[in-house]
């Protein structure tokens, strides 16, 4: 393991080199490449330096406790031994973790996508809330949001909405968040004071390039009409709402909130490709069933994942068991907690199949 990561060092320093080749930073496209290289290499190659660093000390301290005969050193000598044998066992469990197999789509982009489910006004009201605590999340991770389609019901709530989240690393967070979310609480509309039980579905989508999805034109119908508001009522005169329909898969998006038809029309096929990408995933996953298991991000959008209990001001993920009690702040965005646990979880559960093979 060591000689490649001593190569793995070697290919980090030649990159880095080359950040301040002026060649390379008058060419942004090349620059960002590499520098993006540059990046997924840093903490493999920290991790590694810090095996080298314990390690060698591990190797100095032998050699002096053969010749020492003061016994405080010798003593010493033995406790800076013994912690960086503790330190060298961590570091070395950190980079089998580092050195998993990478999801392609961890870096990418995402869209969200919120839908009301089971519940009725409720559902919608449910779908708001999640809509809301995505959006803080991302504000407080510093990423940057983009809402693309917004279906808002009278009462307050979302029908439907499709959002993008941007910035470094996003997949690989909210990947876990696609599911069905449960919500159980007294709804603002009962009068009786009983606890319902609603749901709402979210999808997150990673943003695909027409390299990784290649649509033949002639696969795809479009449509044109004209925008409606929530009552039914025409809110443009022009027809610049556009409906896109991907006749082998049947998946059809509709866009209509932007008052250009050709702005409608890209978002549109942004989606679709989103979509499109996403089926081909789940049935690559299928043919590896096995790496479909051993995997927490890839549930189908069908499980049930989370629920959130307000009387008890709990939220639990169904699929680690883990329940924490800060309802109100959870949805105010602070969700890092449990993204972190099913990252964790993740990793576990591939060192685990690793070590079965």
């Amino acid at each position: 393991m060591y000689e490649n990561l001593q190569s793995t060092e070697d290919k980090y320093l030649e990159l880095e080199k080359k950040l301040s080749d002026p060649e390379v930073l008058s060419d942004n496209n090349l620059f960002i490449k590499i520098s993006k290289e540059y990046n997924s290499l840093k903490p493999i190659v920290e991790k590694y330096r810090q095996i080298k660093l314990s390690d060698k000390v591990i190797v100095e301290d032998k050699e002096l406790l053969k010749e020492e005969k003061d016994d405080d050193l010798i003593e010493m000598l033995k406790l800076e031994i013994e912690d960086n044998k503790n330190k060298l066992e961590k570091y070395e469990e950190e980079m089998k973790i580092l050195l998993l197999p990478k999801d392609p789509n961890d870096e990418k982009n995402v869209f969200v996508e919120i839908r009301a489910g089971a519940g009725g006004d409720e559902a919608g009201l449910f779908a708001g809330d999640l809509y809301r605590m995505y959006h803080m999340y991302a504000d407080k991770e510093g990423f940057s949001t983009e809402d693309v389609q917004m279906h808002e019901q009278g009462i307050g709530g979302i029908k439907e909405a499709v959002f993008m989240v941007k910035g470094q690393g996003v997949y690989s967070k909210l990947k876990y968040e696609s599911g069905v979310h449960r919500v159980q609480r007294v709804p603002e509309t009962e009068s009786g004071g009983r606890i319902h039980t609603s749901t709402a579905t979210v999808a997150v989508l990673p943003e695909v390039d027409d390299v990784e999805v290649n649509l033949d034109p002639k696969d795809i119908r479009v449509d044109v009409f004209r925008s409606s508001g929530n009552g039914g009522q025409s809110v443009n005169t022009t027809d610049s709402a556009v409906r896109l329909t991907h006749i082998p898969t049947g998946i059809v998006v509709s866009m209509q909130d932007e008052k250009s038809q050709i702005k409608n029309k890209d978002k549109a096929m942004r989606i679709l490709k989103a979509r499109i990408y996403e089926i081909e995933e789940q049935k690559r996953l299928k043919e590896i069933s096995d790496d479909r298991k051993s995997q927490i991000g890839t549930g189908d959008r069908s499980e049930r994942i989370r629920t959130y209990n307000y009387p008890q001001g709990r939220i639990t993920d169904h699929r680690i068991n883990k329940s924490i009690y800060n309802l109100t702040e959870f949805m105010n965005g602070d969700i890092n907690e449990m993204i972190e646990s099913l990252i964790l979880e993740d990793q576990q559960k591939k060192l685990e199949k690793i070590g079965e093979q």
